[in-house]
């Protein structure tokens, strides 16, 4: 198949569409590299903007060869989902993936539950999956998240569809895990097979697990994970603050004035 890397003459990674963000992003590839069985043959034009110092800090170690797991925390507002869609697809381009798997608790973020939706399975669904097609509409220059669905570069299912899957070549993005359980979470990363990375991400200010016997499990996961052990198997958490929020200054304000009141 064809997997072959572009390299510059100082041995540096290029990314197309982002030769700013990778040229610090060493290329590492062993090789014996993972072959991807079906890459996408034309690649993906992807708008760009004007990322910060953190955010590129980020793409450098999500998009390293080594990296297998990243545990993402931060507030709303930080573009957590944005940024590992954004890097989900640059790992197409690369050839580094086959497709991109998009999973979420079913858990509603309301204190009262909408009850039934209408329609088939796909057309309720649809409603968890709304985040994700937000940032392909955001990120894509020309492709139609539509397109990439047909294609089946893209896929997107509540995570209690994971067990007794395995994941071979994917980029996995488990959105909203703060609604997550331990359990949930373990059953996603322990899916993943060779040439598979994923992108844990969670605002734990926002949890919508009630229950007394059931709490979110993403803040434990990435405690366990954030040893140097984990580190040499390419497992790593990465944190965004209040001033990292980028959605608008009117966000920004709200929630470090609800976090002063601990609400």
């Amino acid at each position: 198949m064809g997997t072959k890397k572009q390299a510059s003459k100082n041995g540096k990674l290029k990314i197309r569409g982002g030769k700013e963000i990778a040229k610090d992003i060493k290329d590492t590839e062993p090789q014996n590299k993972f072959i991807v069985e079906n890459p996408i043959k034309r690649q993906i034009k992807i708008n760009q903007f004007p990322w910060t110092e953190k955010q590129k800090e980020f793409f450098r170690i999500a998009l390293d060869y080594n990296t297998k797991i990243v545990f993402v925390g931060g507030p709303a507002g930080t573009s957590k989902t944005l940024l590992a869609t954004y890097c989900g697809l640059q790992l197409l381009n690369m050839k580094s993936i086959s497709d991109i798997l998009y999973l979420r608790s079913a858990v509603e973020s309301s204190d009262r539950s909408l009850g039934f939706l209408p329609g088939n399975a796909d057309e309720k669904l649809r409603f968890y999956n709304l985040p994700l097609i937000d940032k392909l509409d955001e990120l894509l220059a020309e492709t139609k998240a539509e397109k990439l669905e047909d294609e089946h570069r893209v896929s997107m299912f509540p995570v209690n569809f994971a067990r007794g899957m395995n994941w071979k070549g994917k980029c996995i993005i488990l959105d909203e895990a703060q609604n997550s359980t331990e359990k949930e979470i373990l059953t996603v990363l322990t899916r993943m097979g060779e040439g598979s990375r994923c992108f844990v991400l969670a605002d734990p200010m926002q949890t919508d697990i009630r229950h007394e016997d059931k709490q979110g499990g993403f803040e434990k996961m990435q405690s366990i994970f954030s040893d140097e052990e984990s580190m040499k198997m390419g497992i790593y958490r990465f944190s965004f603050s209040e001033d990292d929020i980028m959605r608008s200054e009117l966000v920004k304000f709200l929630i470090r004035k609800t976090n002063k009141h601990s609400l």
